[in-house]
Parts: C-alpha cells; sequence; structure tokens
C-alpha cells in the first residue's frame, strides 16, 4: 500500500517549494517529520535540526527565492524533483544552481527523508562575508 496517493505528495511537494520561496521556515517544520534525515551532496546526514538551521540560513542570506521546475516525478511513496534554484542574496550575490532531489514521506504523510544533489560550489556567491552554511 502506497505512504500516499499521487495527489497527497503532489500536495507536500508544492508547499514545501512554496514555503521555502516564501520564507516560512514554520511550514517547514510542519511537513518535515520529526525523525526526518536530510542528507547533501559531499556531507553527512542531518537530523530535523540541524537540516532546519541550514534551511533557516538559506532564507536568513537570500531576499528572494523561485524553484524552476524542470521535472516532477512521483514514485511509491514519494517524488524526484530536478529544478533550478534561483536566489538572490543579502550580499548582492545571486544563484541559478540545478539540484535533483528524492524526497520520501512516512506512514503520516510527512517528509521523512530527503536526498538533494547538488554541486556546493554554486553557493560561493550568497556566501561573501554572511559565513558558512548554518554550521
Amino acid at each position: 500500500m502506497p505512504v500516499a496517493d499521487a495527489d497527497a505528495i503532489v500536495e507536500v511537494a508544492d508547499r514545501l517549494f512554496a514555503a521555502i520561496e516564501q520564507g516560512d521556515i514554520s511550514m517547514v517544520q510542519q511537513i518535515w517529520a520529526d525523525d526526518i534525515v536530510v542528507w547533501k551532496t559531499g556531507d553527512r546526514d542531518r537530523d530535523k535540526d540541524r537540516a532546519l538551521r541550514v534551511i533557516t540560513w538559506f532564507m536568513n542570506t537570500t531576499t528572494k527565492r523561485r524553484y524552476e521546475i524542470l521535472d516532477r516525478e512521483l514514485f511509491d511513496g514519494g517524488f524526484v524533483q530536478q529544478h533550478v534554484l534561483h536566489a538572490d542574496g543579502r550580499n548582492g550575490g545571486s544563484i541559478s544552481m540545478r539540484v535533483c532531489l528524492v524526497v520520501k514521506l512516512g506512514v503520516n504523510g510527512l517528509i521523512s527523508r530527503i536526498d538533494e544533489y547538488f554541486d556546493p560550489a554554486e553557493l560561493a556567491p550568497l556566501l561573501g562575508s554572511t559565513g558558512s552554511q548554518g554550521e
């Protein structure tokens, strides 16, 4: 039996990206399971608190965020999405970073795992004098 039906998966996906675009960290917290694991290229698994610190850093470092979805494919219990993340930094820098995510939902319908693939060097224009990525 699937973790969630296709409509529920699409709704969670749309809510996640809208929350990040709008800088709504509380919505991100609501749709992430307490035991979520977030992994990104070249890093170790992060728990919810550590992953929220990183996403909060990103929201605080940028003034505008927009996802250009290139492809989204659903699978039983989640989705794979390729997108270009466009963001303008408070330091005047901007990025257009190609990203691939594999997102799994738990039986409760909340996001239980995110595997994120991107080139971390593409974040450099946002770093400037703002420091490291939430760590």
